[in-house]
C-alpha cells in the first residue's frame, strides 16, 4: 500500500495545463496484460471526509483567494497513460533564487511481506537549472534557482486487479524542503471510476485539499503546504483493459536472520535481561568491591593474657579458609597454609632430611581439628608416622576431600550462602545448556519461519550468563566484613616490628602468622621481619616445629618444594 512507498519522488512541473493537457495523446503498440492473479497492493480509504468522487460531476471548487502562479517553492504536475501503459510525466519546479531543492523517490516499495513492487524510470529530459540521477532503487532531482521542467517516462504504474485497472504513482514525495502549492493534472484514454488521493506524512489517510475533475474529465489536485518529507500519492481506477497492464512485481527472498518485527522485540527483551541480571549481580557484588575498596588499618592479632602474648585470628578464620574466602577459590596455597599451621599447632613437625623434607606426627589428630585438617591429615601422613616429600611425589594425592571441605566450611561460617565452585559450575553449565538450545533454534528458524535472529539472542543470552557465572556467588555481609578484616591482617604482616615484641614470645608470634603470611604471599618479609630471632629465648633451643639450620633460609626452600607435590595432583590451580 502507499503507505509503504518509502521517500517519494522529487518532482515538479508548471506547465500550463491547458497546453499539457489538451495535446493529443500518442499511441503505441498494445502490451498484453499479464496473466490473472498477479500480486496486486491494496490501497487504503480514509476513514475520514470522502476522497472518491464521480468523474462527470466535479467537486465545488475550494473558495477563497487562489495561490499566485510561479510561486518560490512549488510544483505543477502533469500525468498522462498512455495506451501501452506507460505513464508520461512533466513537472516544473519553481525553486527560490539562491536556493535549492532535492527530491528522493525510491522506485521499489513493500507490497507484501515477500513481495516488492518495482517501477522503472527512463527517457528523462531536464530544462533549465539542476540534474537527475538514477541510483539503484532510486530516482532522485537536484535543483537549482528558478524554473525547471522535467520530463520522464513510468514503467509499471498499471495494475490489472480483476475487474479494473489501477494507475499508481507518487506525485509528490521526499522534498528536502516544505511544498508551498503543488497543482497535477491527469488523463487516461478512459474516464476513471474512483479516484484516491493523500497527502501528508506517510501511513496518513488524510486527503488531498483538493481532487476533482473539469468539464473535460480531466482529474486536477491541488495541495498547499506539504511539509517536508510528507507525500502526495494518487491513485486511479479505469476500466479494465483500458490501458495496457505493465506493472512488475519481485518475490523478495528476506534472509531468515534480516531483523523484523518479532525478532527485534527478542533482540530488545534480550537485551533487558542482561542488563538487568548484570545489574543485580553488580550490586550483590557491590559490597565486596566496598569492602575491597575501603581503607582497613592493620588488625590487631596480639594479645596479651598474664604477661604473656597470645594469637588470635579474626573470626576465627583458619590460614586455609583465608584464601578461599579472599579469591572464592580453593588453591595449592590454602593447603600449603594448613599443612604448616597443623605444624605450628603440634600436630606435625618438618624435618630437613639431606635434599629432602620429612612431615613427622607429634600428635594424633583430634576433635580440635576442623573437616579440611583433617582431610589435609590423612591425604598427607594418613596412619603412618612420617612421610617424605619424595614419597609423596611418587604417588598421585587424592585432594578432592580437602576441597569439599574447605568449600564446605565457608558455607558452614556463612562466609557464603552457597558453595561458590558449585555455584560458578551451576550457572555456567546452565549457560552452555541455553546457548546449545538457541543454536538448535537457529537453525530450525532459519530452516522453517525465518526469524532467526530470535534464536541468536537465545545464543547470546546462554553465553552472557555462562560468562557472568564466574562472577557468582556473592559473599554474605559476614564475608564481606571478613575480606575487609584479611586486610587488615595483611597489613599487620606488612608493619609488625619484631623489635616491639618481647623476646621471649617472638618465636610464638612468628609461628603463628607464618600460614597466614603463607597463603597472603607475604612469607619473605615475615621472615625477614625476624631475621634476628634468638630461638632459645623462650627456654628452649631451636623452633620446636622446624628442625633445620636456619628457618629464614631454609622454611622458603620447603614451602617450594611442598607446593610441587600439591600442584602435581592436578586437582588445585
Amino acid at each position: 500500500m502507499l503507505a509503504n512507498w518509502g521517500a517519494a519522488l522529487a518532482a515538479a512541473a508548471a506547465v500550463s495545463g491547458a497546453a499539457m493537457l489538451g495535446s493529443a495523446q500518442p499511441t503505441g503498440p498494445s502490451i498484453p496484460p499479464p496473466p490473472p492473479g498477479g500480486p496486486t497492493l491494496e490501497f487504503p480509504v480514509p476513514t475520514g471526509p470522502s476522497i472518491s468522487f464521480d468523474p462527470t460531476r466535479p467537486s465545488t471548487p475550494p473558495t477563497g483567494p487562489r495561490p499566485v502562479p510561479l510561486l518560490p517553492q512549488s510544483v505543477n504536475i502533469a500525468l498522462k497513460v498512455e495506451h501501452d501503459g506507460r505513464l508520461s510525466v512533466t513537472e516544473q519546479v519553481f525553486v527560490q533564487a539562491r536556493k535549492t531543492m532535492t527530491r528522493h523517490q525510491p522506485l521499489r516499495i513493500q507490497a507484501g511481506d515477500d513481495t516488492d513492487r518495482v517501477f522503472t524510470v527512463r527517457d528523462v529530459k531536464l530544462a533549465g537549472n539542476g540534474s537527475t540521477e538514477i541510483t539503484g532503487d532510486e530516482f532522485v532531482m537536484r535543483l537549482g534557482g528558478g524554473a525547471t521542467t522535467v520530463t520522464y517516462t513510468v514503467d509499471g504504474a498499471v495494475v490489472d486487479a480483476g475487474d479494473h485497472q489501477e494507475v499508481r504513482w507518487q506525485v509528490a514525495g521526499g522534498w528536502d524542503v516544505n511544498v508551498r502549492l503543488l497543482r497535477a493534472s491527469f488523463v487516461a484514454p478512459e474516464l476513471p471510476s474512483q479516484i484516491v488521493c493523500l497527502a501528508g506524512r506517510r501511513g496518513s489517510e488524510a486527503p488531498c485539499s483538493s481532487a476533482l475533475t473539469d468539464h473535460g474529465q480531466v482529474l486536477r489536485v491541488v495541495q498547499e503546504d506539504l511539509a517536508a518529507g510528507e507525500r502526495v500519492d494518487l491513485a486511479v481506477t479505469l476500466p479494465s483493459g483500458a490501458v495496457g497492464g505493465n506493472a512488475r512485481f519481485d518475490d523478495v527472498t528476506t534472509s531468515a536472520f534480516a531483523l523484523t518485527p518479532v525478532s527485534g522485540l527478542g533482540l530488545g527483551v534480550l537485551a533487558l535481561v542482561l542488563v538487568g541480571g548484570f545489574v543485580l549481580l553488580w550490586l550483590a557484588r557491590g559490597r565486596d568491591a566496598r569492602a575491597l575498596a575501603a581503607d582497613v588499618g592493620p588488625v590487631e592479632l596480639l594479645v596479651t593474657d598474664g604477661g604473656r602474648v597470645a594469637f588470635a585470628s579474626p573470626d576465627g578464620v583458619l590460614p586455609g579458609e583465608v584464601g578461599t574466602v579472599v579469591d572464592e577459590h580453593v588453591d595449592v596455597a590454602d593447603v600449603t597454609a594448613t599443612v604448616v599451621d597443623l605444624a605450628v599447632r603440634n600436630y606435625l613437625s618438618v624435618r630437613r632430611a639431606g635434599d629432602d623434607w620429612l612431615l613427622l606426627r607429634r600428635n594424633p589428630p583430634d576433635d580440635a581439628l576442623t573437616g579440611h585438617e583433617r582431610a589435609v591429615w590423612n591425604a598427607l601422613l594418613g596412619d603412618a608416622s612420617e612421610v617424605s616429600l619424595a614419597q609423596l611425589r611418587g604417588r598421585r594425592l587424592d585432594l578432592s576431600g580437602v576441597r569439599d571441605e574447605l568449600y564446605a566450611g565457608v558455607v558452614r561460617h556463612e562466609w557464603f550462602a552457597r558453595r561458590p565452585d558449585h555455584e560458578r559450575t551451576r550457572w555456567m553449565l546452565a549457560g552452555v545448556l541455553v546457548a546449545v538450545l538457541g543454536v538448535a533454534a537457529t537453525v530450525v528458524l532459519a530452516l522453517t519461519i525465518g526469524h532467526a535472529l530470535l534464536g541468536v539472542a537465545v545464543v547470546i543470552g546462554g553465553l552472557g550468563l555462562a560468562l557472568g557465572a564466574r562472577f557468582m556467588p556473592a559473599r554474605t555481609k559476614r564475608g564481606s566484613v571478613l575480606v575487609q578484616q584479611v586486610r587488615g591482617l595483611l597489613g599487620y604482616l606488612r608493619g609488625t616490628d619484631a623489635s616491639e615484641v618481647p623476646a621471649a614470645d617472638r618465636e610464638m608470634v612468628l609461628s603463628r602468622s607464618l600460614p597466614y603470611a603463607v597463603v597472603l604471599g607475604e612469607t619473605d618479609g615475615w621472615l625477614a621481619r625476624f631475621a634476628d630471632l634468638d630461638t632459645a629465648a623462650d627456654g628452649t633451643a631451636g623452633i620446636y616445629w622446624f628442625e633445620g639450620e636456619n628457618i629464614v633460609a631454609d622454611f622458603p626452600v620447603f614451602l617450594r618444594e611442598l607446593d610441587a607435590v600439591l600442584t602435581a595432583s592436578g586437582q588445585l590451580r
